[in-house]
């Protein structure tokens, strides 16, 4: 919804799935300080994170699919690891980045986010700053230097 400053670039676009309301802000706030041009979409749960995907329900109207996903694993309906199970078994979504970022350092989640072929994995910090400095590195990384999928084609 919101674009960063540089238009002469090509537009990316991010689908956060995100059910905690403050980590969306967050997010937002993170990234309209950063130096790419984006559209963030949201969406609050696991069923409507594939719905939207799928351009499915409510989400029959969405042009485009998202260069790359963040996405948590705590989510209600579906959670994160049944959300990216599906992303990378569907040959229409499976080259999609998906960061997982979340709360949980458990070495149990982020074996099995691997496992199902997560393409990163990053443990959200509690602290204000500290989340802001992880969304830039995201930024800085997979939305600058990283050649991502839908872009190249």
């Amino acid at each position: 919804m919101h674009n960063g400053p540089r238009s002469l670039k090509r537009t990316v676009n991010i689908l956060l799935v995100e059910d905690n309301p403050a980590d969306v802000l967050l997010t937002m706030e993170a990234l309209k300080e950063g130096d790419i041009s984006y559209e963030l979409n949201v969406v609050n749960d696991g069923a409507d994170a594939i719905a939207y995907l799928r351009r499915k329900g409510k989400y029959t109207d969405v042009l485009l699919l998202p260069d790359i996903i963040l996405l948590d694993i705590n989510l209600p309906k579906k959670n994160g690891f049944e959300v990216l199970s599906e992303i990378k078994e569907d040959q229409g979504l499976k080259s999609i980045p998906v960061i997982i970022l979340t709360t949980s350092s458990a070495k149990q989640d982020i074996r099995r986010a691997y496992d199902l072929h997560a393409n990163c994995y990053i443990v959200k910090p509690l602290d204000f700053d500290a989340f802001l400095n992880v969304v830039r590195s995201i930024e800085d990384f997979w939305l600058t230097l990283a050649k991502l999928p839908r872009a190249a084609s």
